[in-house]
C-alpha cells in the first residue's frame, strides 16, 4: 500500500472509523514503499504483477478490512483486498445500499462503526422500536435533535402503516384495564344485588324425597 502504518493496537472484527490498526496485519506491512507500489498499484494490462499482488491478498488474514478501508475512502486506483480497481467498480457503486448486520450489532454495542445508507436506517428503525429518545440517537448518530425526532418520527410511521397494510392489531391499553380492574375492586363500589331465586313449579317432580 502506500503508506505502510507501524500501529500496534490488536486486530479486531470490525475497523471503527478512521482505524487503520489492521494495517500491521497485513501481508504487505513492512514492505518497502516504492516495491508496494509496484506490486498493488501495476498498470491496468500488466498482468504478471495483478497476479503477484492477487497472490499475495489472497494470504492476507486482514483482506476484507483492506476492501472495506478502499470502499468507505473511495479508493479506486490499486488493489486492495485482493481486487483491482474493474472488480471493485461494482462494489463502490452499491456502497451505500451494503447492508451488514454485524455492524448493526456493532453500533448498538457502543463501536463508532462505518455505517452505509441502508445500514443507517436500520439502525433508525430499531432505535425506534428499542424506545430510544431523540437525544440519544442524535448523540449516536452525532446529528442534531431536530433531525434525530424527525427520524424516529418517520419511523414510527413505517411501523404503522406496515401494521395497517397487514392487519396487525393494534395493542391494548393495558393501564386501561389496569383502571378498570381497580375500580371494580374499589370499596366505593356496590356489589350487583342478588338475583332472587326463581320458585319451583309445583308440577316439577320432587325426586326421591318425595
Amino acid at each position: 500500500m502506500r503508506h505502510i502504518t507501524t500501529h500496534d493496537a490488536p486486530a479486531t472484527g470490525l475497523r471503527a472509523i478512521g482505524d487503520t490498526s489492521w494495517h500491521t496485519y497485513g501481508v504487505c506491512h513492512g514492505m518497502d514503499p516504492e516495491d508496494a507500489d509496484a506490486v498493488f498499484f501495476p498498470l491496468p494490462r500488466d498482468y504478471e504483477a495483478i497476479a503477484e499482488a492477487k497472490e499475495l491478498c489472497g494470504l492476507c488474514p486482514v483482506r476484507r478490512d483492506c476492501l472495506d478501508f478502499a470502499l468507505e475512502n473511495v479508493l479506486r486506483e490499486g488493489i486492495w483486498g485482493g481486487l483491482t480497481e474493474a472488480e471493485r467498480r461494482p462494489w463502490h457503486d452499491g456502497l451505500p445500499q451494503r447492508l451488514d448486520y454485524d455492524r448493526v450489532v456493532a453500533f448498538f454495542n457502543g463501536r463508532d462503526v462505518h455505517l452505509t445508507e441502508a445500514e443507517r436506517q436500520v439502525v433508525i428503525d430499531h432505535a425506534y422500536v428499542r424506545g430510544w429518545r431523540a437525544d440519544r440517537l442524535a448523540c449516536a448518530l452525532q446529528i442534531s435533535h431536530k433531525h434525530a425526532r424527525d427520524l424516529l418520527r418517520q419511523a414510527a410511521n413505517k411501523v404503522f402503516d406496515r401494521d395497517r397494510n397487514f392487519g396487525v392489531p393494534r395493542r391494548k391499553n393495558k393501564n386501561k384495564k389496569k383502571k378498570q380492574a381497580t375500580s371494580a375492586s374499589s370499596p366505593d363500589t356496590k356489589p350487583p344485588a342478588p338475583r332472587p331465586a326463581k320458585s319451583t313449579s309445583a308440577t316439577a317432580p320432587l325426586g326421591k324425597a318425595a
